[in-house]
């Protein structure tokens, strides 16, 4: 029996599944002759590589290839999640809402696709608030008089640090004439108290504050305010 192996194959860089055939012809020494095959399914499958980090809003532009240890940049990095686009592989998480984004960039090897998935939290944790008693400001005077300045005791410069504000306001005789467990810039000189001017407001002068940030860590701050009511 004479035996023949000649082999022809080709591939065209599917990346799909596929089957091999591989056909065999036998000849014995009569001439007969007689057939063999073999089926191959090759099921292609794809590698995949996973990435995560935490970024700050504040980092300022992210090269998604810094998350790539490939060498083909011919890809496309394509946005799976989140609300956002990208410019070729930077992503800019300074203008996109907290949470988290999904990013994907794949390339083909000899017809072998080759996946990188990044996923990326956006938080606002390194950001630091000017939060000190340094960055709190309050009136010096109050006037009342519907110019539209100075209508009210404010206390400002602090308003995403999440403190509750606590005011006691007294007049020069140490009497308390208001008082705000959760202040909220409304006082124009008006009291419930028996020392009072016209229309239950204080009469003009100096008024002395205790001014009271919970959450804050900071000692109560003090001082003073003139109002004018006329």
């Amino acid at each position: 029996m004479i035996t023949d192996f000649n082999e022809d194959n080709s591939f065209d860089g599917t990346n799909n599944d596929y089957e091999i055939i591989w056909t065999w012809e036998f000849t014995d020494s009569c001439g007969n002759i007689g057939t063999a095959s073999q089926i191959v399914y090759v099921n292609m499958v794809d590698t995949i590589v996973y990435e995560s980090d935490s970024r700050c809003s504040d980092d300022g532009i992210i090269d998604l290839f810094d998350y790539y240890y490939g060498n083909d940049m011919s890809g496309t990095w394509e946005v799976i999640s989140g609300d956002t686009t990208l410019n070729g592989s930077d992503f800019d998480p300074s203008i996109v809402e907290l949470g988290d984004y999904v990013f994907n960039y794949t390339v083909a090897d000899n017809g072998c696709l080759s996946t990188t998935e990044v996923t990326l939290n956006i938080n606002d944790d390194c950001i630091v608030l000017p939060c000190g008693s340094e960055n709190v400001k309050i009136s010096k005077a109050v006037t009342p008089n519907g110019d539209q300045w100075n209508e009210y005791f404010e206390v400002t410069g602090i308003e995403d640090c999440g403190f509750v504000i606590e005011v006691k306001i007294f007049n020069r005789w140490g009497a308390m004439i208001y008082e705000s467990n959760n202040y909220q810039n409304n006082w124009n000189g008006t009291t419930s108290k028996s020392s009072v001017g016209n229309a239950d407001k204080v009469p003009n002068g100096t008024y002395y504050y205790i001014l009271t940030l919970k959450n804050s860590g900071l000692k109560p701050i003090t001082g003073y305010v003139y109002l004018g009511t006329k």
